[in-house]
């Protein structure tokens, strides 16, 4: 049989191919589906009617029940990202500069998390922040007052916080590739203080690691529902949980639909600023 001439665009399309079929079955068709849905009218009793109307986006935009929803999901995922960057930040470094089998221990230690559910993540940390649990009960022995910290939006913080720990750091190490021993050693011989090396030589190298992995968890905490419905009991209200609410208790799927795509439509314009800062920084 003749064989069949290929270019590099026609084998590229084919191999191509397979993934670009899997995602539109099991993306673009969803999204495209949740799209339509956001326009319909939702009915009493969880029906629905085909429609096209926008009163549910200028309802969602309208309620200012829903613009705080909007506001304090934005407001907390960045809070965590921001915490999630503090911590994450020293360990990834230290990780970057061990060697050996001791880097190789540090690296699984520090992924070891990501073998164990969330879920049960987030019941340990129930166990932990619990009025009385070792935490409270630690603060209240040394003579201060012991805060909450189940039910409200500090335990959804630090919850989320430990939970995105390992994607923060192993974005950061994949980002700090462009940081060169020699530079450091560079700024230090022409008397450079610590600090000042940190925030003039290092920081800057690092700054595509922490780009990348800001973004990463920013969206991983946008669209988190079991840590903020659990440790938050109820009382913490963001995006996530408000679609689980209106998708399954008050059967408002139009609704729900649409704050889906408002999810969505959030993780583009984080997205379009990820990239803008890589170009920033290049």
């Amino acid at each position: 049989m003749p064989r069949l001439a290929l270019g590099r665009t026609g084998t590229a399309t084919l191999l191509l191919l397979p993934i670009a079929i899997i995602n539109a079955i099991g993306f673009i068709l969803p999204v495209l589906n949740l799209a339509r849905m956001s326009f319909n009218e939702a009915l009493a009793g969880g029906g629905v009617r085909e429609a096209f109307t926008l009163a549910n986006w200028t309802g969602l935009f309208g309620d200012t029940f829903y613009v705080e929803l909007i506001v304090n999901s934005i407001t907390v995922s960045l809070g965590i990202t921001l915490a999630t960057l503090v911590v994450s930040y020293p360990i990834a470094l230290y990780l970057h500069r061990s060697s050996g089998r001791w880097r190789t221990f540090l690296t699984v230690l520090v992924i070891s998390p990501l073998l164990t559910s969330a879920v049960v993540r987030t019941y340990g940390w129930i166990a932990l922040l619990a009025d009385q649990g070792p935490i409270v009960s630690t603060i209240a022995a040394m003579g201060f007052s012991p805060p909450r910290l189940m039910f409200n939006t500090t335990g959804v913080i630090i919850g989320l916080t430990e939970i995105l720990m390992p994607y923060m750091i192993l974005s950061l190490l994949a980002g700090f590739g462009r940081l060169d021993p020699r530079v450091e050693e560079a700024a230090m011989t022409l008397g450079a203080p610590p600090a000042r090396t940190f925030w003039r030589v290092i920081l800057p190298l690092t700054l595509p690691g922490i780009a990348l992995g800001c973004l990463l968890c920013f969206v991983l905490a946008v669209s988190s529902f079991i840590t903020p419905k659990l440790l938050g009991g109820g009382r913490v209200f963001l995006l996530a949980t408000e679609i689980y609410d209106q998708a399954i208790v008050t059967l408002n799927w139009p609704l729900a639909a649409t704050l889906s795509m408002l999810v969505l439509i959030i993780f583009g314009a984080a997205l379009a600023a990820y990239a803008r800062v890589l170009r920033a920084i290049d």
